[in-house]
């Protein structure tokens, strides 16, 4: 925990980020189990603003997307359109060549025709010319229609995408807010304070992963399915890499990258938030892990990492700091998901 500490602590001291609101620092006369909680509180609210970041980035590839889609759409339409207008263009016209040329209805023309069977066949082909006149209305109307309605729904799905690029943008700014406040926290502490922080910080992990492993919440060694031997060696092959908020590598990740990716890379799409993790992959007891399952922390759902076995994972903790392997009780534990396995409707 020092290293990491003081690696966050160093990195703070020389961050450049877009200007902030202000945030007023804790006193970092405080005693050190105050500044710990302190410093967990302003981690925690940043890793939840990142999340909130993460998810709002998706809703908005998905509407960029969508806008994409109906664009495509509303194209074809146009070009259908045009060839029903063409259709009917050419309707009016032999319409009106043939009234100009023949003053006697179909009817008259049976009566008085030399030939009534002629004249009989003559209306069914001047029938079927009907029909194909009030189809050529019906394609015309049905254009007009689609085009109609797919400019109201690119027009509203243009108008979300702008929506969701503008709330994108006040949650960056938000997760920046909240990381001055951490750096400005850790840039006011002496050397001895960052040491004792991080002291004590191992010391409620060690305690937390000792109670896990005397209740029995820890799994037995458990093999992993092919899927999640081939997260697990991806997760782990990033070992080292930096933490960076919004980031899914390959050259940093946010706890929620590194596990949405190294499943990617297993041939499993999962979703890209820890919160939509826990929501929509299946929950399995702690004592039921295996290598590949996701331990996920907090209330809030906000933090993410991976079971590699022997009661440890690899995640990407925390602004300044990289890619490791961690006990499992480093956070507190919400619960754990498989994601290679179909959700359970008991389960939600």
């Amino acid at each position: 925990m020092l290293p990491r500490l003081a690696c966050t602590a160093a990195l703070a001291a020389q961050a450049v980020l877009a200007p902030a609101p202000a945030v007023a620092a804790p006193d970092p006369q405080r005693p050190v189990p105050q500044l710990l909680t302190d410093l967990q509180r302003l981690y925690r609210q940043t890793e939840q603003a990142t999340e909130t970041y993460n998810a709002t980035a998706e809703k908005l590839k998905r509407q960029r997307a969508e806008v994409d889609r109906l664009d495509g759409e509303l194209a074809r339409a146009r070009v259908a359109l045009q060839d029903s207008r063409a259709d009917a263009g050419r309707l009016v016209r032999r319409q009106y060549q043939s009234s100009a040329g023949d003053s006697l209805g179909p009817y008259v023309r049976v009566l008085l025709a030399p030939d009534p069977q002629h004249a009989l066949d003559e209306s069914h082909v001047i029938g079927e010319l009907a029909r194909e006149q009030a189809r050529t209305v019906h394609r015309l109307t049905a254009a007009e229609q689609q085009k109609d309605a797919l400019t109201r729904a690119a027009r509203t799905a243009l108008d979300t995408q702008l929506g969701l690029a503008g709330r994108q943008k006040k949650q960056r700014d938000d997760v920046r807010t909240r990381l001055a406040g951490v750096e400005r926290l850790l840039a006011s502490l002496t050397p001895a304070q960052v040491a004792a922080i991080a002291a004590l910080e191992q010391q409620g992990v060690t305690a937390a992963q000792q109670r896990l492993t005397t209740s029995g919440a820890l799994p037995t060694d458990r093999p992993a399915s092919p899927e999640g031997d081939r997260a697990v060696r991806y997760a782990m092959g990033q070992l080292g890499k930096p933490y960076a908020w919004g980031a899914q590598g390959p050259e940093a990740y946010d706890c929620s990258g590194l596990t949405s990716q190294a499943w990617s890379h297993a041939g499993a799409a999962i979703p890209r938030t820890s919160q939509e993790q826990w929501r929509q992959l299946r929950r399995i007891p702690l004592a039921e892990l295996r290598p590949g399952d996701l331990v996920i922390y907090f209330p809030e759902a906000t933090h993410v990492a991976m079971y590699v076995g022997d009661g440890k994972v690899v995640q990407a903790p925390r602004t300044g700091e990289t890619v490791q392997v961690s006990p499992l009780a480093s956070n507190p534990v919400l619960g754990a998901v498989r994601p290679d396995q179909a959700p359970e409707t008991e389960a939600r």
